[in-house]
């Protein structure tokens, strides 16, 4: 059964588990999506922050959103890259929900305040992100 609004608890921490960075993958997505020299191979090589921010929505899908009964996302607040990526970096993410409200036109559903972020190998943060979730009400 999927986790409804009221399986959430403020403080509530979910490890979303660990991707390793490849250069491959760094210069596949800046062609598409970001195509700025640091991201397609010259001299040394980023990730794009946007690259690293969809890195994070995976691991965040598969690991949350999979397992609860989501609708949509409100938005989101504070998304800051904190430090370059690099090919080889480990990237290891995680979300503590920071709060929880009845959303204002949704009775079937609750708002839920998350803090989201990505580690490096080193457990420095490289990208932090608030995020809102919008999760049905158990029996709605």
């Amino acid at each position: 059964m999927p986790r409804a609004f009221e399986d959430f608890r403020i403080g509530d921490v979910f490890d979303l588990g660990a991707r390793k960075v490849t250069h491959e993958e760094i210069v596949r997505f800046a062609r598409e999506y970001d195509p700025q020299p640091r991201h397609l191979g010259g001299g040394d090589l980023i990730a794009s922050g946007w690259h690293v921010t969809a890195m994070f929505m995976r691991l965040y899908a598969d690991e949350v959103l999979r397992h609860a009964d989501a609708e949509v996302s409100p938005g989101v607040d504070e998304l800051r890259w904190l430090r370059p990526v690099r090919p080889g970096d480990v990237l290891t993410g995680r979300v503590t929900v920071l709060g929880a409200a009845a959303s204002l036109t949704r009775p079937d559903c609750g708002v839920l305040q998350q803090r989201g972020e990505f580690l490096d190998q080193e457990d420095r943060p490289v990208m932090r992100v608030v995020l809102y979730g919008l999760m049905r009400r158990r029996g709605s």
